[in-house]
C-alpha cells in the first residue's frame, strides 16, 4: 500500500481523511471537511476545504476548492463540493462549494480536464470527460454534460445547460442552453451546425451523424417553431437514442435554446 506524502510546510486539519498514496505538497492548506481518495496529489499552494475528492486526481498550484460561494445569501450554511476520479485541475482554478439556493453540493464528475484559471461557481454540475479551456467561467447552477468541450475565455450565464458532445468556441458568451452534439460560438452565441469532428472522435457512426444532421436541419434551420419541429421528429419512426436525447434536452429548457 502506497504511503501518504505530506510536506512539512503543509497545514492539514486533524479530521481530514486521506487515503493511501495521497500526496500533499509544499504550502498546501487542507481544511475541515476534506476527504481525498487514493493517489490524489495536491502539488503545491492548494487551498481546499469542505470537499470530497476521488482517486487519482491532480491539483496544480494556486488552486482553491470548496471555499464559500460568491453569493450574498450565503451565511456559512453546511454545503460542500464533490469531485470524482481522475481529474486534472490546473493552476489558479476556483471551485466554490454550494450556496443555499440549490441542493447543497457543487459536483464535478470523472476524467475531466480543467485548464488554468477556470472558475466553477456554486451549485454547478460538471459531468464526465469534459474539457474546459483556459479562463472558462461558469456562473452558479450551470450544468455541463458529458464530453462537452468549452473553449477559452467563455462566460456561461447562471442556470444555463451545456449539452453532451457539444463544442463552444473561444471568447463566447452563453446566455441560453447549448443543445447536445452542436457547435456554438460568438457574443450571445449562435449555433453553427453539428460538432461533427468531435462526434467522429468519440466513435459516432456515419449513420448516427446522418440522423443528427437531419434532426438539426428540422430543429434549427427550418422556419418552424421548436415545438412544431419536435412534433415532426416525434412522428418519424424509430427515433434513435441520440435524437430522443436531443429532443428531451430541448423540452426541459428554462432559459431558452441557442439557435
Amino acid at each position: 500500500m502506497a504511503k501518504q506524502k505530506i510536506h512539512p510546510t503543509a497545514v492539514v486539519d486533524s479530521k481530514a481523511k486521506l487515503a493511501a498514496g495521497v500526496e500533499i505538497g509544499p504550502y498546501c492548506i487542507v481544511g475541515k471537511g476534506v476527504k481525498l481518495g487514493k493517489n490524489t496529489r495536491l502539488i503545491a499552494n492548494v487551498v481546499i476545504e469542505e470537499t470530497e475528492m476521488g482517486n487519482d486526481c491532480i491539483v496544480y498550484p494556486f488552486t482553491s476548492i470548496g471555499l464559500p460561494p460568491q453569493d450574498t445569501r450565503y451565511k456559512n450554511e453546511k454545503t460542500k463540493v464533490l469531485i470524482g476520479n481522475n481529474n486534472i485541475i490546473r493552476e489558479y482554478i476556483t471551485v466554490h462549494r454550494a450556496s443555499v439556493g440549490g441542493d447543497g453540493v457543487t459536483i464535478i464528475g470523472d476524467n475531466n480536464f480543467l485548464m488554468a484559471y477556470v472558475h466553477i461557481a456554486h451549485d454547478c454540475r460538471v459531468a464526465n470527460n469534459v474539457i474546459m479551456a483556459n479562463a472558462t467561467t461558469l456562473a452558479g447552477h450551470v450544468t455541463v454534460e458529458d464530453f462537452a468541450f468549452i473553449g477559452g475565455l467563455v462566460a456561461v450565464h447562471q442556470f444555463t445547460r451545456i449539452g453532451a458532445y457539444s463544442m463552444i468556441g473561444g471568447f463566447s458568451a452563453i446566455p441560453q442552453d447549448i443543445p447536445p452534439y452542436t457547435t456554438a460560438a460568438g457574443d450571445r452565441a449562435k449555433l453553427y451546425g453539428l460538432n461533427t469532428t468531435g462526434l467522429k472522435r468519440q466513435n459516432f457512426t456515419d449513420s448516427q451523424i446522418k440522423e443528427l444532421k437531419h434532426a438539426y436541419k428540422i430543429l434549427f434551420r427550418s422556419k418552424l417553431t421548436l415545438k412544431e419541429a419536435i412534433d415532426i421528429l416525434k412522428k418519424e419512426k424509430k427515433l434513435s437514442g441520440e435524437i430522443k436525447n436531443l429532443i428531451g434536452f430541448i423540452e426541459k429548457n428554462k432559459r431558452g435554446i441557442c439557435r
